[in-house]
């Protein structure tokens, strides 16, 4: 099996786009730093990301948590063909773009040491409206939770000089059995299995976001996914 490197590596700036005064939400002004563009040379890394990559929306993206966002180069192929889009390898705002590696075969915890850093897997991403503006597909949030092509954080453990190129050294692996894949199957697909959603929230290296969500939804609190997903695309 080839060595995953990473293949692209992107960054940006918060840039804001839309016409305030159109009538179409989808077309309205807004702002976000999804919008990045490959970084030749090595970036540095720190404990909230890279250098140079910024965030717009601060309460809901970025941190700790969410450093480094991977997405996989294979979805591209299938969206543009469910989409009946020109959607580009970072279309969806990661900062990683990998070939080999996926839901399927990335873990929480996973732990790599990348370039002069050290990551580890966090959680799942959990789309929001942002990807569905930038595309003018208005549930596409909802799409790519139900396909499964969410691609996922990192958190820094180490920070360092990371750069298109650099390969992910397996460290370490405690949690085999819970793929992002099965992470996205609880979060969307099995909320009324009550063991299931127990042992993912359980998991020490899971991002506190996921466990905080599990929780509500366990005790019965867990509130709606609207604002989220569509914001205010309608």
């Amino acid at each position: 099996m080839e060595q995953e490197k990473i293949y692209r590596l992107f960054t940006g700036k918060v840039k804001k786009v839309g016409q305030k005064e159109a009538e179409n939400k989808m077309d309205q002004e807004w702002e976000s730093a999804i919008f990045k563009t490959v970084t030749e040379g090595p970036v540095h890394l720190t404990k909230t990301g890279f250098v140079g990559d910024d965030v717009a929306d601060k309460k809901n993206h970025g941190g700790p948590e969410k450093a480094v966002f991977a997405y996989p180069v294979s979805h591209y192929e299938s969206w543009r063909r469910e989409l009946d889009a020109d959607i580009e390898i970072g279309g969806n705002g990661e900062n990683f773009a990998v070939m080999h590696m996926d839901e399927t075969s990335v873990c929480i915890g996973d732990t790599y040491k990348v370039g002069g850093s050290v990551l580890q897997v966090s959680q799942p991403r959990r789309p929001c409206w942002k990807p569905a503006r930038r595309h003018n597909v208005l549930d596409l949030a909802l799409r790519i939770q139900k396909t499964g092509r969410t691609g996922w954080y990192f958190r820094v453990i180490e920070e360092g000089d990371v750069e298109s190129g650099d390969t992910f050294q397996l460290i370490s692996r405690p949690h085999p059995d819970w793929s992002i894949e099965a992470c996205n199957e609880v979060m969307y697909n099995q909320k009324d299995n009550i063991g299931l959603n127990e042992s993912l929230a359980s998991l020490d290296l899971l991002a506190e976001s996921w466990k905080t969500t599990i929780s509500k939804r366990l005790s019965g609190d867990e509130g709606s996914s609207e604002k989220r997903v569509f914001g205010p695309n309608r």
